[in-house]
């Protein structure tokens, strides 16, 4: 059986993902870093940095995102909880 990772609520707000440097390896991402890297005065860019310029300058799409992010969340929370409803009723009628 495969072990659970448990993490505190500090873990669940820092997300490494957000500190991310990113290459310009597309057409798109070379258009958006360049930008963004502009907008900071800075050659090297991160996923945070990307995110507060979205927030600031296209908030449309954030929120789009936002939403889809959530809706997902409350998806696969309310799965996981009839799941256990599932789980326990199985139990119970097993014995």
């Amino acid at each position: 059986m495969s072990e659970e990772k448990i993490i505190t609520e500090k873990e669940i707000h820092n997300n490494p993902e957000l500190g991310a440097i990113l290459e310009r390896n597309t057409g798109l991402k070379q258009q958006l870093v360049d930008y963004v890297g502009t907008k900071f005065d800075q050659g090297e860019v991160t996923v945070a940095m990307i995110v507060d310029v979205l927030a600031l300058e296209f908030p449309e799409f954030m929120v789009a995102v936002a939403e889809e992010n959530f809706l997902r969340g409350y998806k696969s929370g309310l799965d996981d909880a009839y799941g256990t409803i599932d789980r326990k009723t199985e139990e119970t009628t097993e014995q």
